[in-house]
């Protein structure tokens, strides 16, 4: 796996003309826009771990028939410290670094301790976010980079912190049918609560301040109190319906305490990550109209999850679908010494990521005798009213093996088909692309010896009558060196192959991204 993990990527900054082989369709038009770490040595430091590299945004521009290739380094200022130092000096998640010349030593001493963390860096290597007609590089700290979609160029920071107290967010906000920007952060021992925070953007200023950022005019949605103030949850994404937010609390969580401390005690801030097994899930569920959060206490049994699928409202229940581990081994086996020639025998999953179906009534009967499934929908899953009044919800299991899920955002928040994600076998990195019905549990698949896909993106016919109308688009990272990598676009009906852009250049294997249409793009490839 060293073709894939273990050498820092070329950028290629200026478009490459890709061999497209096939038919594209020609409402196909915008461009793909992907993330994630395609740096991992720097002078003679070496990141730990494969989500610490150097952020890498690449782009697929589609035109008249033709595909132009591009990418970049993020230029945030964790790449030009380091790059200047010729050395890492800007910790990372699963890489602890020191001394950091950086001007910024030092971020902001919680009031309880005595001690300070290392600012959070700005190496957003994960996803892409819009916001009005603008477009942000995320990852999971309170920073975000604006870039330009069309040259790659990096733009200002943006620092979360100084519009709301979150020290944390995530990389996988939603956008309601305004144009807003729904995420969630993290605020630390906030006037002596750790919470939860649901915030908004919105797409535009009014025209009298429209000097102003939209991050200026951010709003509060609710807040969430963590159970613990000194332990609160990891989470990774969350889920929206069209009346509630849904945030799921996992009991893989963050010690502050730890944390606040890696850095004198010298180890990095992954290991302040600690799952308890014994610990329940809880699922909370806030009104969007009233930011009220529902009294009712849900909970499930422990579990881990990164990634929420989709959600939606039906006859007075929550149906939510996750994608859920039984244990947190998925993170270690990323680090960078399990990824070299002995791949195949440390990185064997022991926990198959396994897509589950939630199915909470928020109506019910409050009369309903202790022991009773409370679930009036078509599921396995289930919902027992206990004596104390909560209620431990048991999931129904769709199908195993599938990460990385995308849905038609048309769809998201509303009863849906169709999944289309990756599929693993005995290690997390993906080997195939499937198209899952959660209604009839059908699978399509493409696979092809020696390549390793990326998360798929559902991009919609314009013209579209039906869910699944449209294309797949996905990275395919190669292992062959006789093999040239390329994009590939299947038909996300039949799951046919309609085409394939073969570019010169080696890709990196990225995490996630967005397809921005040509009216929303300005498509350039000059």
């Amino acid at each position: 796996m060293e073709i894939i993990f273990g050498r820092n990527k070329e950028e290629h900054p200026e478009p490459i003309k890709a061999n497209v082989q096939g038919q594209l369709p020609t409402w196909l038009q915008g461009i793909l826009l992907r993330n994630g770490p395609g740096m991992h040595t720097i002078g003679d430091s070496k990141y730990n771990h494969w989500f610490d590299g150097m952020a890498l945004l690449h782009s697929f521009t589609f035109k008249n028939g033709e595909v132009y290739y591009r990418s970049k380094y993020l230029r945030s200022d964790t790449y030009n410290c380091n790059i200047e130092a010729n050395r890492i000096v800007v910790s990372e998640f699963g890489t602890m670094a020191y001394p950091d010349p950086c001007k910024n030593i030092f971020a902001k001493a919680f009031s309880y301790l005595s001690h300070t963390i290392p600012e959070f860096t700005d190496n957003c290597l994960i996803n892409i976010m819009k916001t009005g007609d603008d477009f942000y590089a995320t990852g999971e700290t309170n920073f975000i980079r604006k870039i330009n979609p069309q040259t790659l160029e990096t733009l200002e920071k943006v620092d979360y912190s100084k519009y709301t107290a979150v020290n944390l967010a995530t990389s996988h906000p939603h956008y309601d049918s305004a144009g807003n920007v729904l995420n969630m952060g993290t605020s630390i021992v906030d006037k002596g609560k750790t919470k939860y925070t649901v915030f908004k953007i919105p797409p535009s200023v009014p025209e009298r301040e429209k000097k102003k950022s939209c991050f200026k005019h951010m709003e509060v949605l609710c807040s969430i109190h963590a159970r613990s103030l000194l332990h609160p949850s990891y989470y990774h994404s969350f889920g929206i319906t069209e009346n509630y937010i849904v945030f799921v609390e996992q009991p893989f969580k963050l010690d502050i305490v730890k944390l606040a401390t890696a850095y004198i005690r010298g180890v990095s801030w992954a290991s302040c990550l600690t799952y308890n097994k014994e610990d329940k899930t809880w699922f909370h569920f806030v009104d969007r109209k009233t930011k009220k959060e529902v009294s009712t206490k849900f909970y499930t049994d422990a579990l881990v999850l990164f990634h929420h699928v989709n959600a939606y409202e039906e006859d007075g229940h929550i149906v939510f679908d996750i994608i859920a581990y039984t244990d947190s081994s998925l993170y270690d086996m990323f680090y960078l010494k399990n990824l070299g020639k002995d791949f195949e025998e440390n990185t064997k999953l022991t926990s198959m990521p396994t897509c589950k179906r939630f199915v909470v009534p928020l109506q019910y009967d409050k009369d309903a005798e202790v022991g009773s499934n409370l679930v009036k929908l078509p599921s396995t899953a289930t919902a027992v009213k206990e004596g104390d009044g909560r209620i431990y919800c048991q999931p129904e299991t769709l199908c195993e093996g599938i990460e990385l899920p995308r849905v038609n955002y048309d769809y998201n928040g509303k009863k849906y088909k169709y999944v289309y994600a990756t599929e693993v076998k005995w290690s997390p990195v993906p080997t195939k692309i499937v198209k899952f019905n959660v209604e009839t549990k059908e699978k399509l698949h493409w696979e092809e010896d020696h390549c390793w896909p990326s998360e798929p993106v559902f991009v919609p016919n314009p013209d579209a009558k039906e869910e699944d109308d449209g294309v797949v688009l996905t990275c395919i990272v190669v292992s062959d060196p006789n093999k040239a990598p390329f994009l590939l676009v299947l038909d996300a009906k039949t799951f046919k192959e309609l085409g394939r852009a073969i570019v010169g250049v080696e890709l990196h294997l990225d995490l996630h991204g967005m397809f921005i249409p040509e009216k929303d793009s300005n498509t350039e490839t000059e």
